[in-house]
């Protein structure tokens, strides 16, 4: 199966969007839930992978795989759990489940996950009485070469742990590993468990983690090719065979498993034609429509191959897509929002994977560039608490060329017009009043008071992070400058107008907000009309289909706001993803996200 596979490696969220369309057509079937709850699971979105199978055990289904998967949900409960008692709660409640899977069906699977829970809940006598006995199982197990025996090793390993025998757990998770191969999705699963074990005993990890590797995830940016009008040198295209070498010189250093880039012609196309070719994973993100981006970035230089390698990298690519449908003319806020993505995607990534992100960039180390350009992309990486690996482009044309060309800091984009307009990135918040149609006109005055007076008090705290705002008889709108504090404001909403009792105030008791959020480039301005500062583009209109499919009382958001929230290290909320959403109107599908509060601890 498919989905199966995507989740193998490591592929959580393209797993998820496989089974829901199977689901669409199939929606009684057992095993699509039981892989869409494991699906949630491994993408961090522990609650509703909990709901989906709990679902699955009230409809009759105790088999191991249904009672295993819910187990698990249990496990990554207790692990994100704020308070010592609540750890032990879940803690317990997956021993249980565990243990009842391994009781009904006497699985192997089952059996050391009940182990390693009874192991971290105090029962060390029985833990080790399962372990054994799962030890035995799969050593009659792996006795026949035939057939895939990952986690029966992996199981043998973890029996291992539990009963303090770490050279063997080694010999173990070591051919273990060897024959995973590139299923980096189990290798995590396994290693997350290892790691439990090995705190419980206060043990080292590192040497069970050499065996149970996840390969890093690259984040990357470069210079393109010159182009041909270019008066001064930066990167010429007789550079290209020495750029490529250093490329693919890190990359053998560092061993990537995945890739996030851009693809305009030079550094980008060469980064992703190294990572393919030592069987590494790459997603590609466009800053716009790929027929202006080929026109602007990739076919500019006559005689050249670089749009057959253009077509190349994206067919073989894992998934390409666009972070605008159309490019602002003004600086170069596409490009910005771009970058802004690719490391938003990639810190997603490596989390879901527990791997290390690492940045790479191509950059000639001049430092006055613009939004955009590498230096820009640099400096990003650097205020965000990173260390690139940077080859030095500088570095290049003194070895290659018997002295530098000047250059001048512009990153290789055009400088911004002289315009009144100018261009950011914004998060974007649309909400809607559920309820205000059945308002009776006596009420509407009423309405306007409580329930809008009490969001303008809330959104006094926000101050100058507010950069906009307006109302339109029950619909909301706001414009912030931080990503961060439009989650928290947009939860803060909710949760203001969940709590309060409007029926108090002279309102119906079912008033209740849907909230949309969406991060992207816009144009800014003052409105002719109006006066104010406005904003307009694309990405407002994106923002405003993600509201009317928001569940009444929820805040969901958009990829591209998932994106930048990780990218920026927003602390106080989190992003589970909910799948491939048909919009309003007709505007098509896009990924979203179930906005919550990291504080807000489910309740089972």
């Amino acid at each position: 199966m498919i989905a199966k596979k995507m989740l193998q490696q490591g592929e959580p969220l393209l797993a998820f969007d496989v089974v829901t369309e199977g689901l669409s057509a199939f929606p009684d079937d057992v095993r699509l839930r039981q892989l869409q709850g494991l699906a949630l699971a491994r993408s961090g979105a522990t609650d509703r992978a909990n709901t989906v199978l709990e679902s699955l055990r009230r409809d009759g289904q105790t088999d191991e795989e249904t009672l295993g998967m819910l187990g698990r949900t249990y496990k990554d409960l207790a692990t994100d759990a704020a308070t010592k008692l609540e750890r032990e709660k879940f803690l317990r409640r997956a021993a249980d489940i565990y243990g009842q899977a391994y009781q009904l069906s006497g699985g192997y699977w089952t059996g050391i996950n009940a182990a390693t829970m009874d192991l971290l809940v105090g029962e060390t006598e029985r833990a080790c009485q399962i372990a054994k006995m799962v030890r035995a199982q799969c050593l009659k197990e792996v006795q026949d070469p035939g057939g895939d025996q990952y986690w029966e090793l992996a199981a043998l390993g973890e029996a291992a742990l539990i009963c303090r025998e770490w050279g063997e757990a080694e010999e173990w998770y070591a051919r273990a590993a060897k024959e995973a191969a590139h299923r980096f999705g189990d290798i995590h699963s396994s290693r997350r468990n290892a790691r439990l074990i090995l705190q419980h005993w206060d043990e080292d990890s590192s040497k069970i983690d050499n065996y149970l590797h996840v390969p890093a995830v690259i984040v990357f940016a470069g210079h393109m090719i010159d182009r041909p009008e270019r008066a001064i040198a930066r990167f010429p295209s007789d550079f290209e065979p020495v750029v490529a070498k250093k490329i693919c010189a890190r990359i053998d250093k560092l061993q990537p498993g995945f890739g996030f880039a851009s693809a305009a012609c030079g550094s980008d196309i060469l980064f992703l034609e190294a990572m393919l070719d030592v069987d590494a994973e790459v997603s590609v993100v466009l800053p716009y429509g790929r027929e202006e981006f080929v026109r602007d970035s990739v076919d500019f230089i006559a005689g050249s191959n670089w749009c057959e390698r253009f077509d190349r990298v994206l067919e073989r690519a894992a998934r390409v897509s666009t972070a605008s449908t159309q490019k602002l003319e003004i600086g170069g806020v596409s490009y910005e929002f771009c970058n802004e993505l690719l490391l938003g995607l990639a810190a997603i990534h490596a989390r879901q994977l527990d791997a290390a992100l690492i940045p790479l960039a191509v950059w000639d180390g001049v430092a006055g560039d613009g939004p955009g350009g590498a230096a820009s992309v640099v400096r990003n990486w650097q205020n965000r608490g990173y260390k690139p690996e940077i080859i030095d482009l500088a570095k290049i044309s003194v070895e290659s060329v018997a002295a530098l060309h000047e250059r001048r800091p512009d990153g290789g984009h055009r400088p911004p017009l002289q315009t009144e307009f100018a261009s950011r990135v914004v998060a974007i918040l649309f909400a809607d009043a559920v309820g205000f149609s059945k308002l009776t006109e006596s009420e509407v005055p009423r309405f306007v008071q409580h329930f809008l007076g009490a969001i303008a008090e809330l959104s006094e705290k926000f101050g100058e992070t507010i950069i906009a705002k307006n109302t339109w008889g029950d619909g909301l709108y706001f414009v912030f400058s931080d990503v961060d504090l439009a989650g928290k404001f947009a939860l803060e909403l909710a949760n203001l107008v969940a709590i309060t009792k409007w029926e108090e105030k002279g309102l119906r008791a079912g008033l209740n907000l849907r909230i949309g959020l969406h991060a992207g480039p816009v144009y800014e301005f003052d409105d002719p009309i109006t006066g104010t500062r406005t904003y307009s583009g694309a990405h407002v209109s994106r923002a405003a289909r993600i509201e009317p499919i928001t569940p009444a009382g929820q805040v969901y958001g958009s990829e591209a706001f998932a994106a930048l929230a990780a990218a920026q290290g927003a602390g106080s909320f989190t992003c589970d993803y909910v799948g491939q959403t048909p919009l309003a109107k007709g505007y098509g599908t896009l990924p979203t996200y179930h906005v919550r509060s990291k504080s807000a601890a489910a309740q089972f």
